[in-house]
């Protein structure tokens, strides 16, 4: 009984492990122009390959969605050394956020590169990507995001 008890225990905490909190700053668009600032929270839940995706906004809307990892496309040996973005990426938006050619140098190619496309339960579509570079480092301070809804705005996403 004991172990059985213990191992459920054991299995809760590594899911509880699991979940993160992201910020979404609105860099562009109308939620930029407010005043105050508006901050949107995100609940990361997942490991490794996949997972899901919460985003509260701020008219109580709420976004919900599954990120996954973005397949890597091996590259011929006769193709041009700068590849053709990843079909439906968000690039343009990484650079506006992080600069230009940040996509390309940074995002593309990396093992842990996801994507999401979160729905809202009022109309709102949200997608989003995070990218880890491929460092010895790993933790959470590593990760960048961005994300993009269908009402022009544009955010960075922060751990």
């Amino acid at each position: 009984m004991k172990v059985k008890l213990c191992i459920i225990l054991l299995g809760v905490s590594l899911m509880s492990g699991c979940t993160r909190t992201a910020r979404l700053y609105p860099v562009q668009g109308p939620l930029f122009v407010q005043t105050p600032s508006l901050v949107l929270l995100a609940k990361v839940t997942g490991a490794f390959n996949s997972g899901n995706i919460t985003v509260a906004l701020s008219d109580g809307e709420v976004c919900k969605g599954h990120w996954a990892v973005v397949p890597r496309t091996a590259t011929p040996v006769s193709a041009p050394a700068v590849a053709a973005p990843i079909a439906n990426s968000l690039s343009p938006v990484w650079d506006t956020v992080y600069g230009s050619g940040f996509f390309v140098s940074h995002v593309l190619g990396t093992r842990l590169y996801v994507r999401a496309v979160a729905t809202g339960n009022r109309g709102t579509i949200l997608n989003v990507e995070m990218y880890r570079p491929d460092t010895p480092e790993v933790n959470l301070s590593t990760v960048r995001g961005i994300a993009q809804d269908n009402k022009g705005n544009i955010y960075k996403l922060v751990f």
